[in-house]
């Protein structure tokens, strides 16, 4: 099963520029002037789409939610380091997103980061051998 998760943006280009240097990789055949998809996983992709766009797919105009705005929905998922997540997040601020939290919790490790549009983003790492009820 793949997983689309679609995000409407003020600014396509921009929003493409900040997840390119997040280090995900653009699917340019799902991808054009009014829509970029990234793949952020194997079958998991971000479908950053204008608010035209998608509002005219989703049938509503009205649009929840904007750079000012608390976001949603977090998008969680792990990766395999703690180093990974640290990376992720540091690639996130030097594009110009606002880093939120760090949890070091005795079986995970998680970090928090918002994108250029508000929609918040948590990648985590689960310790190996950790008792999961800490």
């Amino acid at each position: 099963m793949s997983l689309f998760i679609t995000c409407p943006v003020a600014d396509v280009a921009r929003a493409t520029a900040f997840y390119t240097a997040l280090g995900f990789t653009l699917n340019a055949e799902m991808s054009d002037h009014n829509v970029s998809c990234f793949a952020i996983a194997p079958e998991q992709y971000v479908m950053l789409g204008s608010r035209e766009m998608y509002a005219s797919v989703g049938g509503t105009e009205d649009l929840i939610g904007g750079p000012d705005t608390p976001s949603k929905v977090t998008v969680s998922f792990d990766l395999d380091s703690r180093e990974a997540v640290d990376a992720l997040v540091e690639r996130a601020a030097a594009a110009g997103g606002r880093v939120g939290d760090t949890d070091d919790y005795p079986f995970m490790y998680q970090r928090q980061f918002d994108d250029l549009d508000g929609y918040h983003y948590s990648p985590f790492w689960m310790k190996p051998d950790a008792d999961q009820s800490a």
